[in-house]
């Protein structure tokens, strides 16, 4: 079995693997000709079921032969210009090629004897990020492992930072259509999901300030203690942003912890052309970047940044056979004195390789490019007496829903976009999200994918209006 361990003995048998692995990989790539087969669940579970993993195959070639027929064939494939679902990316090379490298030395970013360059260069792209950001030279931060766990560990520091022992007290403020881990979050540092005050949105899905102002004031009527706002820079959903220098005025009057979670809106700090649409973040006293969202990076690849660094010592605790504090005498860099986590992957080296092959303004333009594609979608979808599209993009995301002209019963509708959606994932010809608006179905375009062209889009929605209208066809036939 030692012929499986990766070292100097086995570097050729490495080679070869990987070689193999990467081919068949690179051979679907270039065949896929849909973002998805339509296997379905009934179909594919029995075939992973049926295998028998304590009767190992011996064989790295036959173990891909088998990933083919479990995974590889049917994967949903974001590279496609027709996956307009989640907020999932293409990804570029020089990230993959990262990905390879930290993968086989597997270096562990917890500590400086562990990861030793590793740590400097998170160090590194840490320092760049806050300075994009406008941070400030105290600035500091730390890679993580998504969106979710950037809040948590924003808002456990603006917890620490408030001024009151007593949880029962603290209040969190964020819009009505911010990210669901805000709520995660409370719950998990002990306040409940009562605790987070919810801010109506304007017609542009941005946080109302007024409203949020009128939410602080009577939150120190009420003897409670306003601990953090989560103003958004790219809500999931619709891609808006919230009016932050105004929301950091009410930050800095009321003093709380202003928190941006730029998960999705963090491709602006590259944008060539779009960066004033967050202007403001630099004031935060906390921000949340997932480079694995409009940085075009595999997953993950993320982090969270703080004004003043002294304030991730509430995530710092030293262990004897880790970090002892002698260490910090002795000014030895390690990076679990600021994470969650302990050991973690260096998923900073992707970053880094995207940077010192494309360059930032490289993934800025991407970026940008798929925002115009956004206000060029809109426009198509606007001007389609067969969709309502809600707000006009301010990032790359579009929220729509099928309105046939026969049909005027909302229920019925709404069942018609959930078949289209369900049809069309079926068909594997194009994916597409959905969500609710106004307690009606909707569906929804993220686009992320420099590739994708108005010409998909508008194929897209043919397939749509085409699904739709099968159903409705079949329900008349059964009403009748």
């Amino acid at each position: 079995m030692r012929s499986h361990l990766l070292n100097d003995t086995t570097a050729e048998q490495y080679r070869r693997s990987v070689t193999d692995g990467v081919e068949r990989v690179a051979a679907k790539l270039a065949t896929t000709d849909r973002p998805f087969t339509g296997i379905t669940v009934d179909a594919l579970a029995p075939r992973i079921d049926e295998i028998d993993l304590d009767q190992p195959l011996h064989d790295t070639t036959a173990v891909l032969d088998e990933l083919e027929d479990v995974y590889l064939r049917d994967a949903i494939y974001f590279h496609h210009p027709r996956y307009l679902g989640h907020l999932n990316c293409p990804v570029v090379i020089p990230a993959v090629l990262g990905e390879a490298v930290l993968s086989a030395v597997n270096s562990s970013l917890d500590t400086w004897d562990q990861s030793a360059g590793g740590t400097l260069i998170e160090r590194k792209l840490i320092d760049w990020t806050t300075e994009r950001i406008g941070l400030g030279p105290a600035a500091d931060g730390v890679f993580t492992s998504g969106g979710t766990q950037s809040n948590l560990q924003a808002l456990l520091l603006a917890r620490e930072e408030a001024k009151t022992d007593t949880l029962a007290e603290l209040r969190i403020f964020a819009s009505e259509v911010s990210h669901f881990s805000v709520k995660k979050s409370a719950k998990l540092l002990g306040l409940g999901q009562d605790a987070v005050v919810s801010i109506p949105v304007d017609h542009d899905k941005r946080m109302q300030t007024v409203a949020l102002a009128r939410e602080l004031e009577r939150c120190e009527q009420d003897g409670l203690v306003p601990m953090g706002v989560v103003a958004t820079a790219g809500t999931t959903d619709f891609g808006s942003i919230d009016p932050l220098p105004e929301i950091a005025e009410l930050c800095e009057q009321f003093g709380t912890w202003m928190h941006v979670d730029a998960a999705y809106g963090c491709g602006l700090l590259a944008s060539l052309r779009h960066r004033d649409r967050i202007s403001g973040i630099e004031r935060a006293d906390s921000v949340t970047v997932d480079y694995h969202k409009s940085f075009f990076q595999p997953v993950s690849s993320s982090a969270v940044l703080v004004r003043d660094a002294a304030t991730l010592r509430h995530a710092t605790y030293h262990a004897e056979y880790l970090n002892p504090r002698r260490m910090v005498e002795e000014r030895i860099p390690n990076q679990v004195d600021k994470s969650l986590q302990t050991t973690r992957r260096f998923d900073a080296l992707k970053l880094w390789m995207t940077l010192r092959t494309m360059g930032a303004d490289g993934i800025g333009q991407l970026f940008d490019e798929v925002c115009d594609l956004a206000r060029d979608a809109w426009r198509l979808i606007a001007a389609d007496p067969r969709f309502d599209v809600v707000v006009r993009p301010s990032l790359s995301t579009l929220v729509f829903r099928y309105i046939p002209a026969a049909v005027t019963d909302p229920s019925e509708i709404d069942r018609a976009n959930l078949y289209a959606r369900k049809a069309l994932f079926a068909s594997g010809d194009a994916i597409v999200a959905g969500t609710k608006v106004g307690g009606r179905h909707y569906l929804k375009f993220t686009l992320l994918n420099p590739e994708t062209q108005a010409s998909d889009i508008a194929a897209v929605l043919d397939l749509i209006a085409g699904h739709a209208e099968q159903y409705l066809g079949e329900s008349l036939d059964r009403a009748s």
